[in-house]
């Protein structure tokens, strides 16, 4: 069994507990995510986990597909949805290389909170471009380095093999810049950005969540 799915199984029970934490992140991401679609769209939630975002954006669009690679947040996404009876979200669990996903089928992407955990994301965002309609949106959130770098270059190293051998997930701390030139090389133009702070008190953070909305061009 993949390592990365047994470790987001493992933590599934107590997701959303656990995100309580990253709240006022989340709800900013949201509310920025909002601006980018409509009623008639069909969405894509490439890393679902438990479905919280999709059902704050049901009624704001046509469709929502969930994935997620952890089969316990899917079934956690399910009866979340089923117990608000919500009908216009579908979860399954698969990665975004799934080839019941045909390109060009969805007007948006939310890659919320995945990025820094793949092992190769610019595959990843040409494979969110492929996916998304002519003028379509990829929008994302990231953990990146903040200004104190110190932190998250000794986590990156500490994790490398762990990671590469398989006895730990990914988790990877992304430079903006190196992260927002990844996008724009896969053919995307960023329209928005922002820099989310976990502990904005913080004098130097060193980790910060990136949120930017780009358009497939």
């Amino acid at each position: 069994m993949n390592i990365s799915a047994m470790f987001w199984d493992m933590l599934a029970k107590n997701f959303d507990e656990q995100s309580e934490g990253y709240k006022q992140v989340h709800i900013k991401t949201v509310e920025n995510a909002k601006k980018y679609l409509n009623a008639g769209d069909l969405v894509l939630d490439y890393g679902c986990a438990t479905g919280t975002t999709a059902i704050e954006i049901a009624d704001h669009v046509k469709e929502i597909h969930g994935i997620d690679i952890s089969s316990k947040m899917i079934d956690a996404a399910r009866r979340k949805v089923a117990e608000r009876k919500i009908q216009n979200i579908d979860f399954a669990q698969a990665t975004i290389f799934d080839k019941r996903s045909t390109k060009e089928s969805f007007d948006v992407v939310l890659a919320l909170g995945i990025l820094h955990l793949l092992k190769d994301p610019p595959k990843a965002i040409q494979r969110i471009y492929e996916l998304l309609k002519p003028g379509g949106w990829f929008v994302s959130l990231t953990a990146c380095m903040g200004e104190d770098k110190t932190i998250p270059t000794v986590i990156n190293t500490i994790l490398f093999i762990p990671s590469r051998i398989g006895i730990f997930p990914i988790l990877r701390f992304l430079e903006v810049s190196k992260l927002e030139q990844s996008i724009i090389r896969g053919k995307f133009q960023i329209v928005e950005t922002e820099t989310l702070y976990f502990d904005p008190t913080h004098d130097l953070p060193y980790i910060v969540a990136r949120f930017i909305a780009a358009r497939k061009v």
